[in-house]
């Protein structure tokens, strides 16, 4: 049996967000360019894994559409209607920077569907992980609007999906994006059953959120966890976050499935954010993951692909983070960093300082005592 799975559809990349350059639209002083959320990025990633011989390695596996009933498990009925509204007639934005373009209704619903197509794919155990190159992204999309370039939270529904259908009872979702996963994050801020932790820049995006001290209210108080790093965070700094903060915290929750939102916007040539991530330190993300995976859930690991706007650096550091999970090392080295001498493997003062602050906070929540805990990865 192959041991992780691809999904992919071609409709992903035909979701227009119309002309812009970032993330604004074109018009005034704004001439159009290349567009934040570009297909491009996500094209050439599949492209890159199919030159390199890493695509017939995985089992490749079709998404489902989500119904209306799945959108709503998160999402406000006015809200969907909006979207469908906007979709049928000639877009126009959906929120906060969500745009909304002929026909992007279905491919949102295709995008959440392949969300939850992966998670059933590692409970049904057809595969034990998936990489899901889901677009439009999710991530940043609240109940009640889209925002940052997202429709349909692609994530907070494929959780409520596995609770539902597997009765789970404990989930993970971890998200790397460099964006703070806002409405992943209100989508479970009252959850004791499901533990959020957003690995972000902090102050970026969006405004006022990510703060260490949103733990979360209720019966989630504890389980939302915000690890906001400091611009200029490389390898290292990442990587005391995960060793620091995600492992003691994951091995006391044990969760029975792990979702990540995958974002490359932590990379060291994303034009969207300030951080200086390598090819080699996805790799080492999603290999930590996935050993937190099957030391706790039998391996039971989904990965949607979120941010990301480098369309030349992007595909190589989502192809690392393939095989990681795969297991399987291609001839592809990353082309970029030869002779950057970055420090990406110093772990600054103000970096562990970060680390530290979130310790601090969540204590009253975790034990982070190495002699209890400890990292047994």
């Amino acid at each position: 049996m192959k041991k992780t799975g691809f999904i992919y559809d071609e409709s992903y990349f035909w979701h227009d967000n119309g002309s812009g350059a970032l993330h604004l639209a074109s018009g005034g002083w704004v001439q159009s360019h290349t567009y934040g959320e570009d297909p491009e990025t996500k094209r050439r990633f599949k492209n890159l894994m199919d030159i390199s011989g890493l695509t017939p390695q995985l089992k490749s596996i079709a998404p489902r559409s989500a119904t209306r009933d799945d959108i709503e498990l998160f999402h406000l009925p006015s809200y969907v209607d909006k979207v469908k509204q906007l979709s049928a007639a000639n877009g126009g934005d959906a929120g906060q920077i969500a745009i909304v373009g002929r026909g992007s209704y279905e491919i949102a619903l295709l995008s959440a569907g392949g969300a939850m197509t992966a998670v059933d794919a590692v409970m049904d155990g057809d595969v034990q992980n998936v990489y899901a190159l889901t677009r439009p992204p999710g991530h940043h999309a609240e109940a009640q609007e889209g925002m940052g370039f997202c429709l349909f939270n692609n994530v907070a529904i494929a959780a409520k999906h596995a609770k539902k259908k597997y009765n789970l009872e404990r989930i993970l979702v971890l998200d790397w994006d460099v964006h703070h996963g806002n409405g992943t994050e209100q989508a479970f801020y009252d959850d004791e059953s499901t533990l959020f932790i957003s690995i972000h820049q902090d102050r970026l995006f969006p405004a006022e959120r990510g703060y260490i001290e949103h733990c979360g209210q209720g019966k989630g108080e504890g389980y939302n966890v915000n690890i906001p790093l400091p611009a200029g965070t490389g390898n290292a700094g990442y990587m005391h976050a995960f060793e620091k903060i995600v492992g003691p915290i994951v091995d006391q929750f044990k969760p029975e499935l792990i979702i990540v939102s995958a974002g490359q916007d932590p990379s060291f040539f994303d034009p969207l954010a300030r951080m200086m991530v390598t090819a080699n330190g996805f790799y080492r993300f999603a290999e930590f993951m996935k050993k937190l995976a099957e030391k706790h859930c039998d391996g039971r690991l989904v990965l949607c692909h979120e941010g990301g706007y480098s369309a030349a650096y992007v595909p190589f550091c989502s192809l690392a983070i393939v095989e990681a999970m795969s297991e399987i090392k291609t001839e592809v080295d990353d082309p970029f960093m030869e002779g950057f001498g970055v420090p990406v493997e110093t772990l600054f003062p103000h970096e562990e300082q970060a680390v530290q602050a979130v310790i601090d906070q969540q204590s009253k929540f975790w034990n982070f005592s190495a002699e209890k805990v400890g990292n047994s990865l």
